[in-house]
This record gives structure tokens, sequence and C-alpha cells, in this order.
């Protein structure tokens, strides 16, 4: 496949995960919120690390991002 149409459809990808997002996004509070996303807070430091929301997204984006590379084949 040539860069270009790689890089297309690598923007329209991006582009509407981002509309989706845009529109669903009050919906998707709980992401940030789930039991493996850890958060410290002390009075000057406050640390956050989303492991289970970035896991949830890396597995939907995964299977998203194979679906639509099997339409292109």
């Amino acid at each position: 496949m040539e860069i270009g149409k790689c890089l297309i459809y690598i923007g329209f990808t991006i582009s509407v995960l981002g509309l989706i997002f845009f529109i669903f996004g009050d919906r998707l509070g709980f992401l940030g919120n789930l039991f493996g996303d850890l958060k410290y807070e002390s009075e000057n430091i406050k640390i956050f690390f989303p492991f289970t929301s970035m896991l949830i997204i890396s597995i939907i984006f995964s299977i998203i991002i194979n679906i639509i590379s099997k339409f292109f084949r």
C-alpha cells in the first residue's frame, strides 16, 4: 500500500474516533475511574495512572483497526 493511502486511512480513523469521543464524551465518564486506575494525591503531588482505562481503549481500538483493515485487503 502506498504511504499516502495509509496516511489518509489513519487520519480518517483518528477523525472518526475524535468525533465519537466528542459526541459521546459525557457518557464515557467511567473512563479514568475504573478499578485498575491508580490515583495518588498528597498535599503537593497528584499522580494518576489510568492502566485499566488505557487497556480497554487499546483493545477496542485494536478490534476496530482489525475490522477496518479486513475491508481494505
